[in-house]
């Protein structure tokens, strides 16, 4: 009798995931280099790709069988590594790479490595430019033709990212990529922002694997409101302690850069950065602000003057370019106040702090760029701004943008007490509309203006080392940041696929620009171009543009209309910053410029034009998980809700419910807040009493304290507050509030003034705390000032909305 000893086999697999695939096709000819040296072009036809057949052979035992493993994906032969970062709310005049009055030696450095763009556009306005210049497609094709938080239901305005215009992360993770995005994603329906999604918006439904950022069009540099893909985070350190979310996301990006190189070095990858800066708030550690004190006094006219005189001595602007002259609805600086050029020299001082702050952070990150084996094959895309500076400070600037969003002016003798607090995190602060014209040097108005190059003419510096011979170039074809993503695919050797999970998709509206990267002198390729946000239109054409301006970007309420609109006319072949306005000279070229943006207003979109802001906020048919609810009960722990998935409750009377439990030791903490110190309301325990705080956007706050000391057990907290009739957009009419602690009224008091439409942008509805900037100072050292007792449930019950 036999007797069969098996000896165990340990198998150990060793092998790379990271196999180069066989690619097919080739670059184009306009890289001006070998084309052997070429990433080669992959087949996109669809994508994800066809699942690949078995090769091997299968018998009837693993002996006389052939194993064939499906491979990972590969990226074409040679792709580079792809750095897309893009700057918000920087004017074209205002980086000193562009002529500005602001040192940027790192992107300076940048540029000497590669070529600056001075022809290069966006589309006016933060989510628009975006959605552009991530799918290759106009931002009304991807239903973005405004801010989301002012979406419409219309086609080109409903904020809902179509599948049919997949991203660049999408069709490049789609090809062997890794994909990775750091910063502001301003581009998820308002609805869709809360921690339960969907995701599908996130950057995680839309090809980006990683994402570590906020939502929506600003958050505080300080304590800002952070997701690490789906899952909400919050700052590992307070402001205090040295916390600044410019040097978190660069410091993230560089760990996850060096991660990808240590694990896998062949595989190219796509990193997306976007910062929050310099978006208000301008929030900058103090020490960067001071550096600028006292270079802004001569005023904005003055500095407008220097930087036009810079650019012509840079070569960035045409020696007989024009400067515009200021709009008669801005004040001369020679005309204010002693103060008032106090105040505003200082906005600006910290303004400049924040952008030099940012290009030292940035300069970090291109380090570590630079540090990789692979940085001569990287494609670095640095866009200085999603449109240009921003109006939305005001006339006067202000403590609290979000104050000035919402229609509620700031003053100079209320900014004037709290200079010394600007940039830090008390304040919400910008600048004064003054600025923003300055930086939009040479042209006419800002962001939010697209029908003007002050709105839409933002640098652009391209570096590949490996690719662009031209160092130190400049490039004046006239581009848009929809020639983005087909640059990429050209650089990257992949194709626009015609279907993305199953769905078709709609061919890219941009163009390649690689064409320009080896001929100064190459004849652009963008011959057309349309632009409308908030009813301002223009459209450039073979050389000329018509623009018809619609009213000033800092008023933000009402309608000016559509009828009788007037319209310019400008040849800038030869007239580089619109400062000459020829309609009246050439009215059929005017009427042949019109016909032409109709046609593509059709195409693309972008009908039916409206111009209301605000108004726009507060549409009732928006989807919403709150839409027609009047009744809403929350637990214990349930945090991060923003406000668009939060109960409405601005300038409506409600009840606040809260169900605690109190230990015989007594209890402190946040029962239930909503919003920041920009504004917001606070039901929170301190000293042994009950407390409801409601913050008017820092100009004033009201509270409701209980008389007595809450007793040990079971306690059922009540506010009540009345709106009193108010006009809406018109006035911010309160009303009386009363504390009742089971069933007694133990407090009550007049809430003056009611928050209109958002009390921030990005603060949440938080239960047992109150995270991000705290609603009230009585507890900010304490933050967040988690309860201590126990929440049973608060509930919040809606009354009658006002018609």
């Amino acid at each position: 009798m036999h007797s069969r000893f098996m000896l165990p086999v340990f198998l150990v697999v060793i092998g790379s995931m990271l196999g180069w695939l066989t690619a097919s096709g080739r670059m184009a000819d306009a890289l001006g280099q070998d084309k052997k040296a070429q990433p080669t072009a992959v087949d996109g036809v669809q994508l994800p790709k066809p699942d690949q057949p078995f090769k091997g052979k299968i018998g009837k035992t693993f002996g006389d069988s052939q194993q064939d493993f499906p491979q990972p994906l590969s990226a074409p032969k040679g792709a580079p590594n792809v750095v897309l970062i893009l700057l918000d709310d920087l004017g074209f005049g205002q980086p000193g790479t562009f002529g500005g009055p602001i040192p940027t030696p790192n992107l300076d450095k940048l540029a000497g490595q590669g070529l600056r763009y001075n022809r290069f556009h966006t589309t006016g306005i933060c989510s628009p430019t975006r959605a552009a210049l991530l799918t290759g497609r106009n931002h009304h094709q991807v239903a973005t033709g405004t801010i989301t938080e002012l979406s419409t239901g219309f086609p080109g305005y409903n904020s809902v990212w179509p599948q049919a215009t997949a991203s660049i992360a999408r069709v490049l993770a789609g090809n062997g990529y890794s994909t990775a995005a750091w910063g502001k994603w301003h581009n998820t329906p308002d609805w869709e922002t809360s921690p339960i999604g969907p995701f599908t918006h996130w950057p995680s439904g839309l090809g980006f694997e990683y994402w570590y950022g906020f939502h929506g069009g600003e958050t505080s540099q300080w304590e800002p409101q952070l997701f690490r893909n789906e899952t909400p985070v919050e700052p590992g350190k307070k402001p205090e302690q040295g916390y600044h979310l410019t040097e978190d996301l660069v410091d993230d990006a560089i760990v996850w850069m060096n991660r990808q190189e240590s694990i896998a070095p062949g595989k190219p990858f796509f990193a997306y950065f976007a910062t929050g800066a310099a978006h208000a708030p301008l929030h900058v550690p103090r020490e960067w602000a001071d550096k600028f004190k006292g270079q802004f006094d001569q005023g904005w006219d003055k500095v407008r003057e220097e930087t036009l005189a810079r650019q012509k001595k840079l070569g960035l602007v045409p020696t007989d370019t024009k400067l515009t002259p200021r709009p008669k609805e801005l004040e001369a600086w020679e005309s204010l106040s002693a103060d008032a050029k106090k105040l505003f020299a200082r906005h600006q001082e910290v303004f400049a702090g924040f952008v030099a702050h940012t290009d030292h952070h940035l300069g970090r990150l291109l380090n570590a760029v630079a540090a990789l084996p692979d940085a001569d094959n990287t494609l670095i895309i640095f866009i200085a701004g999603d449109n240009g500076p921003s109006a939305e400070g005001s006339v006067t600037g202000t403590l609290n943008n979000m104050m000035t969003q919402n229609g509620v002016p700031d003053s100079v003798d209320a900014q004037i007490k709290k200079l010394d607090e600007l940039g830090g995190p008390l304040h919400e602060n910008h600048y004064p509309v003054g600025w923003a014209w300055a930086g939009s040097s040479p042209f006419q108005w800002m962001k939010r203006v697209p029908s003007h190059f002050g709105g839409t003419r933002n640098g652009m510096v391209i570096s590949w080392p490996k690719r662009i011979t031209d160092q130190g170039g400049i490039r004046t074809q006239f581009h848009h940041v929809i020639d983005i993503v087909p640059t990429i695919h050209a650089a990257a050797g992949v194709t626009m696929p015609d279907r993305v999970n199953g769905i078709a998709q709609i061919p890219l509206a941009g163009v390649d620009m690689t064409y320009s990267f080896a001929d100064a002198k190459a004849s652009g390729t963008r011959t057309t171009q349309y632009f409308e946000t908030g009813g301002h239109r223009a459209i450039y054409h073979n050389g000329w543009v018509a623009a018809s301006f619609h009213g000033v970007p800092w008023a933000l309420t009402g309608s000016i209309g559509f009828e009788n609109n007037p319209w310019e006319l400008y040849n800038i072949e030869n007239d580089f910053s619109q400062a000459v306005d020829v309609a009246a000279q050439r009215p059929e070229k005017l009427k042949e410029l019109q016909a032409v943006f109709d046609q593509e207003a059709k195409r693309f979109d972008v009908y039916p034009l409206d111009d209301r802001f605000a108004e726009r906020g507060m549409i009732p048919d928006r989807p919403s998980v709150v839409k027609g609810r009047t009744s809403f009960r929350y637990t214990a722990g349930t945090t991060r809700i923003p406000e668009g998935s939060a109960p409405p409750i601005y300038q409506r009377g409600h009840t606040i419910t809260a169900r605690v439990v109190i230990p015989k030791t007594g209890a402190e903490g946040v029962i239930l807040a909503e919003g920041g110190s920009s504004g917001g309301y606070t039901l929170f325990v301190q000293d042994g009493k009950a407390h409801y705080e409601y913050n008017f956007f820092g100009k004033a706050t009201y509270q409701v304290s209980s008389a007595g000391t809450l007793p040990a057990g079971e306690v059922e907290i009540v506010l009540d507050y009345e709106q009193k009739p108010f006009k809406r957009f018109v006035e911010t009419t309160g009303g009386p509030a009363t504390l009742r602690v089971n069933g007694k009224v133990v407090g009550s008091g007049l809430i003056e003034n009611a928050v209109v439409g958002r009390f921030s942008a990005t603060e949440t509805l938080d239960i047992g705390t109150d995270l991000g900037a705290t609603v009230s100072a009585a507890y900010r050292e304490k933050a967040p000032f988690a309860f201590t007792g126990t929440i049973k449930d608060v509930s919040i019950q809606l009354k009658q909305a006002q018609p």
